[in-house]
């Protein structure tokens, strides 16, 4: 039986926020080639040395990298500085592979979960239908990695609503339902427009919780893919900036500043309506991330909210 390795000493992502730090994260995907291997391992040692509060490891769609996610995940903790958050989705799992999933986590020391209920496999938008012997909501499985373990939990949050929640007050009723399973903070879905999470903050505060969001950054560089992207999560995507990216879409050069002083001036205004932090969409290229972070002028490091 292989021996649980203790976990590094350190304050969880909520209590780091409550301490009056910022949060700053970067999120990465499992690579489907060699060449995608080492440009994942490149952009990783790039963003570990602005020391970040955490990074993260995407499930591919409908969890079908499980065992590659847990692998890079693995090897985040073993062979950097950085703090592994793992992505665990209920998709295609029953219970007890879910908890074969943390357990595999916890050996290696991990015990930051984003815990997500995933869309379903081959059609995001297709109907949800959960494993015959899984879980059938998020909640869920932020209860199953409560019951498994002394687990830090973030959870998904969604600026313009779920696209299958029907109305605001449900969409909020379950968030408020996955923090007080257990869920100490939220990551946002990716939305362009700085009113979207101020309203969501708000909703969720005139419901009596004020549990951290951390809102997503991702940076408009291409269009088709930026396009694509949000038509499948249903984010509603300024035209402006669609036009002016269409415009460039022959020169990459300029494509990559559009959105890169897009998405720098939406973190700023998140910034100073006082957001815990920011989470940024690498896509496996660190370079518009980190254009964006240092284009704040940031500290390397944790930084002191100015709230």
């Amino acid at each position: 039986m292989t021996a649980l390795r203790a976990p590094v000493a350190r304050p969880g992502i909520s209590e780091t926020i409550a301490a009056g730090q910022r949060s700053y994260s970067f999120e990465f995907f499992p690579p489907k080639t060699e060449k995608g291997e080492q440009t994942l391992w490149a952009a990783l040692r790039r963003v570990e040395a602005v020391s970040p509060t955490f990074v993260s490891v995407t499930y591919g769609a409908g969890g079908t990298s499980r065992e590659h996610t847990a692998a890079i995940t693995e090897r985040i903790a073993e062979d950097t500085t950085l703090r592994p958050v793992a992505h665990l989705t209920a998709v295609g799992h029953s219970v007890t592979e879910l908890r074969q999933i943390i357990g595999r986590y916890a050996a290696a020391g991990i015990r930051d979960v984003l815990a997500l209920r995933g869309d379903p496999p081959g059609d995001p938008r297709g109907p949800w239908v959960p494993h015959p012997h899984g879980v059938q909501h998020a909640v869920d499985l932020v209860r199953l990695v409560r019951r498994c373990g002394d687990f830090r939990i973030g959870v998904a949050a969604f600026p313009e609503r779920h696209p299958r929640s029907p109305d605001w007050e449900s969409e909020i009723g379950h968030l408020v339902a996955k923090f007080r399973a257990g869920a100490e903070y939220a990551i946002t879905q990716m939305f362009f427009s700085a009113e979207h999470y101020f309203r969501l903050r708000d909703r969720l505060a005139a419901a009596g919780c004020h549990a951290p969001v951390i809102p997503e950054i991702m940076p408009a560089v291409r269009f088709e893919q930026i396009s694509r992207f949000a038509r499948l999560s249903e984010a509603t995507f300024p035209d402006d900036l669609g036009r002016r990216l269409e415009a460039a879409r022959n020169d990459p050069r300029q494509s990559h500043r559009i959105g890169v002083d897009h998405a720098t001036e939406l973190a700023q205004q998140l910034l100073d309506a006082g957001a815990p932090g920011l989470h940024y969409i690498t896509l496996n290229h660190s370079t518009a991330a980190l254009d964006i972070h240092r284009g704040l002028r940031l500290p390397v490091g944790p930084q002191r909210s100015q709230d």
